[in-house]
Parts: C-alpha cells; structure tokens; sequence
C-alpha cells in the first residue's frame, strides 16, 4: 500500500534539505508542495531546488507551469492524487509550505472546478464588497459564515462559483479522505532562530543572482506579471524601478518573509495530527527517522 509522508513547516525551516536526506534514505521521490515553485523560471526567489538537488532524487510539480499560466488548487490536487496513484515508489515525500495544497491532498477537500471567469469578476467586483457580501449571504449563507464581511477575493470566488455553477459553493465542498496512511511532519522553529535563519537565506539569495533573475523576467513578461508582485520579486522589481535601494528591498524581503512565516506558523497549528520536530535539534535527522521507521512498520 501507498504511504505518504508529509514534510510541512514555515519557510526557512529546512525542508528540503531534510527531504532531500529523507529521500535519498528511503529510495524515494519527492512531490512539491509548493505554489511558486510550479512555475518555470522562478528560482532563486522560490528557494527553488537545484538542477544538482534535483538530479540526486526524483522531484515532482516543481516547473509544470509557465509564468503566464496559473494553477489552482484544484490543479495541483487533480495532478498530484494522479502521481501518488501512478508512482509506485512508498513511501512518497510531499514537501512544502503551502498549507492549502497540503490540506487538498491529506484531506481530499472537494474543489468547485470553476475556472476564473475575469470578466463576471469585474463585472462583480465593480459594485463593491459592500454589495457584494450581502449579495453572499442570500445565494450562500454558510460559506458567508466562513468568510470576513471585507475579504473581497473570497467573497468574489463564491459569488463566482455560484453564478457560473447555478448552486452554491458550500454544496460543492467537503473532503473525501484518501484511504492510505499518512505521517505529517511538522518542523518548528523558535521565531528568533528563524528571523537568522531568513536573513541569512535572503543574503544568499541576493548573492546567487536574484536581482538578474528578476530583471530578466521583467523584460521577458513585463513588470505586471501577477507573479512578479510575490514575496521576493517585487521588493526587486521596486528595486529596479529606482524606488528604493538595494539594501533596502534586501531589508524588505526579509520583514516580509517574517511576516509570512509568521502566517504559515499560524495555519499549521490549526491543522491536526501535526507532528512537531524542533529543526534546532542536533539530532532531528535521527528523531524524524526513528518515527518514520515506526509508521513504516504500522499496519
């Protein structure tokens, strides 16, 4: 039977390089859970894998996107529960910090497959949230329940989800569990250690190439790029405006880094069955293995 292994933490905290160890260990392959690295040409920003890394153990879902196109999460589910059914590799490594990707293959959540329909979109978005939500609570009720009366974006996809199905979203979700067995590793990491660990990534970062990583995507897609305004690209991209420096975009990457860090923090500890695993440890490789190990060995 099929075994999954999930490898989940905020950024910074080493997960792949303990999955890459893991991987190599167990004879294994790794399957991203990451919803930047899909995208080509997004590396160095991404904290991508290298071609070197990529080469020592098979790795799935990284660049299976171009930069023009989007994939939801519906996209990654459908092709990821396709992988874990076709590989004949267990255990298999799901690797990342993409808490909803995660939660869709763990869970088996029920995606509406409603593609984003830009032109309902403005169309709705022109009246205002302030229209919009009531418009929420009269086709959808329960899923107004779940969303804050001024968060625009979700309000937008259930409105969406409904004028294009003709039924609310809330009837088209729930979760449909796979039936293998699944061991979700948690790295934790004290936030002080973690701020070290994100600036030291981000001057290393810097260092690799990021600046003309960036610049030579602005040239090819244009500055507008959805993608170019994400944690790492657009503190560059203002960089290569002239509107600030450097040092400056450096410093912003890393305070936005922390306070996305701080939002993954925050999403894990509402997810359950997490396994928690201090990445400060000087043994966490031999921890995480001997409870790996024991879930191998579990019927």
């Amino acid at each position: 039977m099929t075994k999954l292994i999930v490898i989940c933490g905020a950024t910074a905290t080493g997960k792949s390089g303990l999955a890459l160890s893991l991987g190599q260990r167990l004879g294994s392959v790794i399957l991203s859970a990451d919803s930047r690295q899909v995208y080509r040409e997004f590396d160095i920003g991404t904290a991508k894998p290298t071609f070197a890394e990529q080469k020592l153990i098979p790795h799935y879902l990284i660049d299976v996107c171009q930069p023009t196109e989007t994939m939801t999460v519906a996209d990654y589910q459908e092709q990821t529960q396709s992988l874990i059914n076709s590989l004949s590799v267990s255990p298999l490594l799901l690797v990342g910090g993409t808490g909803l990707y995660i939660r869709s293959i763990v869970k088996g959540m029920k995606i509406p497959r409603v593609s984003p329909q830009p032109e309902l979109r403005s169309q709705l978005e022109s009246l205002g949230q302030h229209q919009l939500y009531p418009m929420l609570q009269q086709v959808d009720p329960i899923a107004a329940q779940k969303i804050h009366p001024n968060d625009l974006v979700r309000t937008l996809r259930a409105l969406e989800v409904y004028y294009v199905t003709g039924s609310a979203m809330s009837e088209q979700q729930g979760e449909n569990p796979p039936n293998y067995p699944i061991l979700q590793i948690y790295l934790d990491c004290e936030p002080d250690i973690l701020d070290i660990r994100i600036r030291k990534r981000t001057g290393q970062m810097i260092a690799d190439g990021l600046v003309t990583e960036v610049k030579d995507l602005c040239q090819k897609y244009g500055y507008e790029l959805p993608l170019l305004n994400t944690l790492g690209y657009q503190e560059i991209k203002q960089y290569l405006l002239g509107d600030i420096s450097l040092p400056e975009a450096q410093e912003l990457i890393v305070l936005h880094t922390r306070q996305f860090a701080k939002r993954q923090r925050t999403w894990f500890r509402q997810t359950p069955k997490l396994e928690y695993f201090n990445v400060n440890s000087s043994d966490i490789m031999e921890q995480v293995w001997q409870r790996i190990e024991e879930f191998m060995t579990e019927s």
